[in-house]
């Protein structure tokens, strides 16, 4: 009975036990299925899942009529998972060709993908064995789609790509200077800066499943966020006459011997500069053939004395204050010394005894001493105020990335300043500020803001950086009309005439010469800065070009006439500009 008995015992015993037991095992269960399973079941699929940043492309930069100026192209990153490739067997591993199954080992398929990539296979295989547990490795950046094909063509375990869009300039030195480029830290120069926030996508992000060993699992991939493409920068310029500038600035340059050279065409009606061209220049393909000083615009960025170019906003503020007509009356010595210290005098740059000039004849014939004669029947304060007007001294409403306002001293200025500064000395000013004071001029009187980008188009149609177009009057029509009634006597009858005249059209120009001041501050030395800026038609002006050559030994504007004529004849076919049917008013020069 006891035998029986403690057999019962401990049958009851190993009962109790394994029921506690099951209790205890089925207590985990609903704690990790019911309580922590929510849980655990996120933790899981975390530790399954890769997220992939999804970049927007940047956007495009067009010209005037869309010809797209900069853009992406398409290249592949070639990556690798190292821990899958040391893992695949020393035989290698199956891959199919015409339905035919070959073995290829890892050494044979990296010595393949170097000699796709151009890349060495001891490159490569080091890239794997570094870090042979890790989950990621560059084997090759930035190859070709058709790089890409063949490589993902081998199916190598462990290998794979992702896009790595390039940017890429189809007009290469054509406005690179204005576009600028990207460098691996982003954007660095141009309009590619300015309007990065406009160019630039928006990142956006996926995930996916993956397994144990890395692989994507097919139908996971969930989008989180969608990248959008960054906006389209649309300029006001036209790339073919962008080119043509380009063109004829170069091989005057090289005529001269011009270490520089800029050439700028603005449309008088809306502001638009049509060409910014400079000497010389860069390629955004190949940005390391260029010199630091061409990376920019020096147009925008460069100011420099504009010599006689000045005499027309001038005289055109003179005209418009009442102090003067386009026939008063004056005599020109054979030099100026009145009002001037000790020693110091003004000259003209022709050899000439006394001569009896009006306005008209001052500018025709660029005469210094006769600009100083009429500067002085306007206080110093008043004449400077006028230059603000037309925007000397600041920078243009375009503010491109390095751009110079120039310089314009506060008066009161001394004895020399307060004349040579209506002949544009004592002064500084950049090419696309030179253009936009004739581009008001030939607006009767109305400037309105000099302007590269016409928006920003984003994505879903919206734009956004439109310029301000806000006009402001700076002097009378009538004293724009009559200025460039005087203009058109430097092309009918000035001394370099011949050079500027195009038969069948009325053209207005204004040449200038100015000596560079040594770096010493000394004075001057035998260096020249030389330009020609005008508007087409005279009658109707529509165009405005400004070439300016420097620094040269060359001390006539003569030089830079042969581009100016070059620009304007390019204008007048490109635009169709029609004929002259009327000629040039008559403007008394002498007396």
């Amino acid at each position: 009975m006891k035998g029986k008995r403690g057999i019962q015992r401990r049958l009851t015993l190993s009962i109790v036990i394994v029921f506690a037991i099951v209790a205890a095992f089925s207590a985990r269960l609903v704690d990790l299925q019911v309580v922590q399973g929510p849980a655990l079941a996120r933790q899981a699929t975390n530790a399954m899942t890769v997220t992939v940043a999804n970049s927007g492309a940047r956007g495009s930069i067009v010209d005037s009529s869309g010809t797209v100026l900069a853009d992406n192209v398409d290249l592949w990153d070639i990556t690798a998972a190292p821990k899958q490739i040391t893992s695949i067997p020393a035989k290698g591993f199956d891959y199919t060709v015409k339905g035919a199954t070959k073995t290829m080992t890892v050494t044979a398929a990296l010595t393949r993908i170097a000699s796709l990539t151009g890349r060495s296979a001891a490159t490569l295989s080091s890239a794997i064995t570094a870090h042979p547990n890790s989950d990621f490795a560059y084997l090759a950046k930035g190859v070709s789609a058709s790089v890409y094909s063949d490589v993902m063509r081998l199916k190598v375990p462990g290998v794979y790509a992702q896009p790595d869009p390039a940017r890429t300039y189809p007009n290469g030195a054509i406005a690179g200077n204005l576009v600028g480029f990207m460098g691996t830290a982003g954007a660095q120069a141009g309009i590619e800066l300015k309007y990065n926030s406009c160019l630039s996508g928006t990142t956006g992000s996926s995930s996916y499943q993956a397994s144990a060993d890395g692989v994507r699992i097919p139908g996971t991939a969930v989008t989180k966020s969608v990248a959008k493409p960054g906006g389209t920068i649309t300029l006001t310029i036209d790339r073919d006459l962008q080119y043509q500038v380009q063109e004829a600035i170069a091989a005057q340059a090289k005529k001269l011997g011009a270490p520089w050279a800029t050439g700028v065409v603005e449309q008088v009606s809306n502001g638009h500069l049509l060409a910014v061209a400079d000497y010389p220049t860069v390629d955004p393909n190949n940005v390391n053939g260029a010199s630091t000083s061409a990376l920019g615009s020096r147009a925008f960025s460069t100011p420099y004395e504009p010599g006689s170019t000045f005499k027309a906003m001038s005289v055109s503020s003179l005209i418009d204050a009442g102090a003067i007509t386009p026939t008063t009356k004056i005599t020109v010595p054979p030099v100026y010394t009145t009002g001037l210290p000790p020693g110091a005098f003004i000259k003209d740059s022709f050899t000439h005894g006394t001569l009896h000039y009006t306005t008209a004849g001052v500018l025709e014939n660029s005469s210094n001493i006769g600009m100083s004669i009429l500067s002085q029947s306007l206080p110093a304060q008043q004449r400077r105020a006028y230059m603000v007007k037309f925007g000397v001294g600041q920078k243009t409403a375009v503010d491109f990335p390095g751009e110079s306002g120039g310089i314009l001293t506060q008066t009161p200025w001394d004895p020399i300043t307060t004349r040579a500064v209506e002949f544009g000395q004592g002064v500084e000013a950049t090419s696309v500020q030179v253009a936009q004071i004739f581009s008001t001029i030939a607006n009767g009187g109305v400037r309105e803001p000099s302007t590269l980008v016409e928006g920003c188009t984003q994505s879903d149609g919206t734009v956004t950086d439109k310029p301000s177009t806000k006009a402001v009057r700076i002097v009378s029509a009538k004293a724009a009309d009559e200025t460039v009634g005087m203009l058109e006597t430097v092309v009918t009858g000035g001394p370099i005439s011949s050079l500027l005249k195009i038969p069948g059209y009325r053209i207005a120009a204004k040449t200038g010469t100015a000596q560079v001041a040594k770096s010493n501050g000394t004075g001057y030395g035998n260096d020249y800065i030389i330009s020609v800026a005008g508007m087409v038609p005279a009658n109707d002006p529509q165009y405005v070009a400004v070439v300016t050559f420097g620094p040269t030994l060359t001390s006539t504007s003569a030089g830079a006439a042969p581009a100016f004529k070059n620009v304007m004849t390019d204008l007048i076919k490109r635009y169709r500009i029609e004929p002259s049917t009327t000629p040039a008013p008559y403007v008394q020069t002498t007396w």
